[in-house]
This record gives structure tokens, C-alpha cells and sequence, in this order.
């Protein structure tokens, strides 16, 4: 049980270090979404100052400077990963990702020029080839960021004090780890090739699920179920960058994944291409199913929770749902309302990942085709409204709906089952103060204080909205104290593991509670 034990928790942990490039990826996602549809022939039919010269050329210099971004997510992934996996020194793991990164792609370009496969530039993505920082090499997409993250985060924590004989005494500690992950990247960079055609087709084999009528159902109803236990972005990565999701032929290139297909047709092919056919396909995975839940679904349940408080805590209530409603709306983060039921009524979540499955099933039959990843409402503006041929106008009325479905199923739930959700317990410990005056140093202290003193806490990390938290004795954890924190809710995923929810001032929680253990 302690070895299955130890893997989920570092299967969860390598969920959360997709966070930070899927979180670099958002805001120059949404950049790219901007100038990208404002230099389209059609937009500037529509809005003619866009036709000026001097504008025309900053929004495609604004678009050329986030598209690098997007070029060399890889290298991203390969960050982000040695990051959020090492636990003894992550700055030398990030350096040696880099390092390891570089010897990969560089050492299956030889592979391929000593094998006699190294493609014509003009017809090499048809094949599985692709540039990557000026090196022809083999598409393994993200994958490979992720395994050179994975290899510079074990170097680092095994060798970041290895100890060499006086003569290579220069190399020993830090030094070492780069080395280390270059001489491990080489040799899998030459074993990969031979590994990663069977590899590609297993996922082609999921894809067939994926790219199903009801793909967007498992999906969608994944995406719902593996947020609790902050896995949502592992599934996710799936059949965005990898072949689960499908490869792509445009214009004589392949793109592996969902993402980059969408980005090409999205932000450079535009409406008017033949392959704008392509959009329904690829959105029914994307950002559509999150505004169905973040536009549409959220409302509905905060209704339902707010109808169903007690009525002496409706006042305090009602700015809770508003505030957590919008949340979702304009920051598209979810978890401070889902984790107000899921741990209380785990049934009537998976009701609601099957409501999310059903809707995101109901647009892809209706061609709903609204990019990009994040479902704010703002994404809607500029994906669905301002984009031609989105039928944006189904995903108003199937998500409409949906709402008066989620509003009774809850509504009648709630009472049903007498669920205590935000409101309907007699004694509400509701106060939000801290956080919303960002006290974040009088918070950290009754955190530290709660959890058992300094001396309780091993590590200390955080995701978008929760910080994680291993602790040696759970025992001693003040529960009633934690609740004082200004925190929305707490849960224990692990037997020695914590989650403690303050959406999305959460990073600040964390540097005042890492000021705090200093």
C-alpha cells in the first residue's frame, strides 16, 4: 500500500507541474487569439482601421513574438516539468531540462542522417519530422519536454551532491547534473525512434475513442472527474499534443494534437480557408466545453446552492457564489465551486461530469466551433462572437438548457439528500475576510499554526487555486483553526497530504506561508 501510495502522489505531482507552461500558455494563448484574428482579410472587412498600415504591422509583430511561444512548447514542458518535479535544487534541474532538451532533438537528428531518414524540409512534417529551434529533428511533441523534464528532476535530486574523485573534482555537485542528463538524453534519444512508433500507435488506438461521436463525452466528463485529485491537466495534455488526439494534414503539414492543429487553422488559415471545416472537430475538445461549464452550469448551481441556504446565511452566501461564479467567468478557474460538493456529495459530481459530457457531445453535433483553451467569457467574446461560422448561437441555447437541467438536479439534491453545501449548515464559518483584504501574512500564520507548527510541515507547493502540503502528522492538524484561514475548504488526498482551497491568491498564500517556515 506505501509503494501504490507513493505513485499517486507523484502521479499527482506531475500533474501539477503542467500548471506552469499550460499556465504560460493561456494569457499568450489569448494574445495570439487577438492579433491573430484582427489581422484576418475578413476582420478587416469589418473594421477597416485594422487595414492601416502601421496597426496591421504591430498586430503581426505582436503575433509573430507570441507565436514563438506556441512554436517551442516542448521546451516549455521540459521546464515546467524539472520545476515542479525536483525537490533539492530546481534552478540546476531547469538549466540541465535545457541542456537535455537540446542533446535530444539534436541526437535524433543524427539518428536520422546516419539512418538515411532525414526528410526534405518541404514534405518532413509528413513523415513525423519537424524544426525545432533550427534543428530538423523527429515530432515527439511534448512528449519529449516531458521525459527531459522527468530525467533532469531525477539527476538533480540524485546527484546534485555527488562527490568525483580530486582529479574531476570541478564536475562534482551542481556541475554534474547537466552532464548526467546529457550523457541519459543521448541514449534515449537514439532508443527513442525505435520506441516511439509503437508508442504512436497505442495513442492512435485511444484516438479512435477520442475522435468518436462520443469522444467529447469522455473528455469533458474526464476533464470534471480528474480535478479532484489534480490530475485534469495530464488528461488534458493527452489529446491536446499528442497523436490521442488525432493528426492533422494542412497545407502538406502535420500537426500532432489537437492545439497546434487548431493554432494553424485558427490563427493563420482563418475562415476563409478550405480548412476551416476542420474547426468543429477540433474545438469539441477545447475551450467550448469549458464555457458550457463556466457560463452556463456555474450560474445554475450557485443558484441552486443560494436557494437552498438557510435563510439567515443567504447574505453571506450569495457574495460567496457571486464571487466564485465570477471566478470561473473571468479567471476560468473552477475549483473553488466544485470543491463546495464534490467531497460532500461525490455522486452528484459525477452527475454534473455527465451533464458537461452530455452538453460538450450536444455542441459537437451542432458544429459549435469556438476556440481556443479557456472558456472566460472573454474567449467567447473573440472566438465565438467576433469569428465567423462559429454557431456560437448553439452553445447559448443547448447551454441554456443544460443550466435549467443542473438547476433542478441540484436543487432537488441538496434538499433531497440534505447536502451541506455553502449555506445550509447552522453554523456558517463563511468569513472571507483574510483573504479578500489580502491579509496573506496573518493567513499564513494560522496555517502554519493549524497544520502543527514548522515542524509538522515537510513541502509546501501550490496549484492555481489549492495549496499542497505534506505534513508528518495529520493528528495535529486544527481543523477549526484551518477553517478560520479564510480558505473555501480542505481535503486529504493522501494519507500525509493536504489541499487546502484560496483560489486563484493562492501564490500568495504560499510565498507568505514560505516566509512564515523561513
Amino acid at each position: 500500500m506505501g509503494e501504490k501510495r507513493k505513485f499517486s502522489e507523484s502521479i499527482q505531482k506531475f500533474g501539477r507541474t503542467l500548471l506552469l507552461p499550460i499556465g504560460v500558455l493561456a494569457p499568450v494563448g489569448m494574445i495570439l487569439g487577438i492579433s491573430g484574428a484582427l489581422v484576418q482579410a475578413y476582420m478587416i472587412e469589418r473594421f477597416s482601421f485594422l487595414g492601416n498600415e502601421n496597426v496591421n504591422a504591430i498586430l503581426v509583430s505582436i503575433r509573430t513574438i507570441a507565436s514563438v511561444i506556441f512554436d517551442n512548447i516542448p521546451l516549455l514542458f521540459a521546464m515546467g516539468v524539472a520545476y515542479g518535479m525536483s525537490k533539492k535544487d530546481k534552478g540546476i534541474a531547469v538549466f540541465a531540462s535545457v541542456t537535455g532538451y537540446l542533446t535530444l532533438i539534436i541526437t535524433m537528428n543524427v539518428w536520422l542522417t546516419l539512418t538515411g531518414k532525414m526528410a526534405n524540409p518541404e514534405v518532413m512534417t509528413q513523415v513525423g519530422q519537424i524544426n525545432v529551434l533550427g534543428i530538423q529533428t523527429m515530432n515527439i511533441s511534448a512528449a519529449g519536454g516531458i521525459i527531459t523534464g522527468l530525467v533532469a528532476s531525477w539527476a538533480t535530486d540524485k546527484f546534485y551532491n555527488l562527490e568525483l574523485p580530486t582529479a574531476f573534482a570541478f564536475f562534482s555537485g551542481k556541475k554534474s547534473v547537466p552532464i548526467i542528463t546529457i550523457g541519459v538524453m543521448v541514449s534515449i534519444g537514439l532508443l527513442l525512434p525505435f520506441i516511439w512508433e509503437v508508442f504512436v500507435g497505442l495513442l492512435m488506438r485511444l484516438s479512435v475513442v477520442f475522435l468518436s461521436v462520443m469522444g467529447p463525452f469522455f473528455t469533458a466528463a474526464g476533464e470534471r472527474l480528474f480535478i479532484p485529485f489534480g490530475l485534469h491537466h495530464v488528461w488534458n495534455a493527452l489529446f491536446r499534443f499528442t497523436e490521442a488526439g488525432g493528426s492533422y494534414v494542412i497545407d502538406g503539414n502535420t500537426f500532432v494534437g489537437v492545439v497546434p492543429a487548431m493554432n494553424e487553422v485558427l490563427f493563420n488559415q482563418g475562415p476563409n480557408s478550405e480548412y476551416w471545416t476542420l474547426m468543429p472537430e477540433l474545438t469539441r475538445f477545447m475551450a467550448q466545453q469549458q464555457m458550457l461549464v463556466t457560463l452556463f452550469l456555474f450560474p445554475a448551481i450557485a443558484l441552486a446552492m443560494y436557494h437552498t441556504a438557510r435563510k439567515e446565511n443567504k447574505i453571506e452566501v450569495k457574495s460567496m457564489l457571486i464571487t466564485m461564479v465570477l471566478t470561473a467567468m473571468l479567471g476560468n478557474v473552477t475549483e473553488p465551486l466544485e470543491f463546495t460538493f464534490v467531497f460532500i456529495a461525490p455522486l452528484l459530481f459525477v452527475v454534473y461530469a455527465a451533464i458537461v459530457g452530455i452538453g460538450a457531445v450536444l455542441m459537437s453535433l451542432a458544429n459549435v466551433a469556438i476556440g481556443y483553451i479557456r472558456g472566460t467569457i472573454f474567449d467567447f467574446a473573440i472566438f465565438g462572437l467576433l469569428y465567423e461560422r462559429t454557431n456560437w448561437i448553439f452553445l447559448v441555447l443547448i447551454g441554456s438548457a443544460m443550466a435549467v437541467l443542473t438547476y433542478f438536479i441540484f436543487k432537488w439534491a441538496i434538499v433531497k439528500y440534505d447536502i451541506k453545501t455553502p449555506g445550509r449548515e447552522e453554523a456558517q464559518n463563511l468569513d472571507n475576510t483574510l483573504i479578500r483584504e489580502k491579509r496573506y501574512g496573518e493567513i499564513a500564520d494560522i496555517v502554519v499554526k493549524a497544520l502543527g507548527g514548522k515542524n509538522n510541515i515537510d513541502n509546501v507547493e501550490n496549484c492555481i487555486t489549492r495549496l499542497r502540503i505534506d505534513v508528518k502528522d495529520v493528528n495535529v492538524i486544527d481543523k477549526n483553526l484551518l477553517e478560520k484561514s479564510g480558505c473555501t475548504g480542505f481535503f486529504f488526498p493522501a494519507a500525509k497530504h493536504i489541499h487546502i482551497v484560496y483560489g486563484p491568491q493562492v501564490e500568495f498564500v504560499r510565498n507568505a506561508v514560505d516566509q512564515e517556515l523561513a
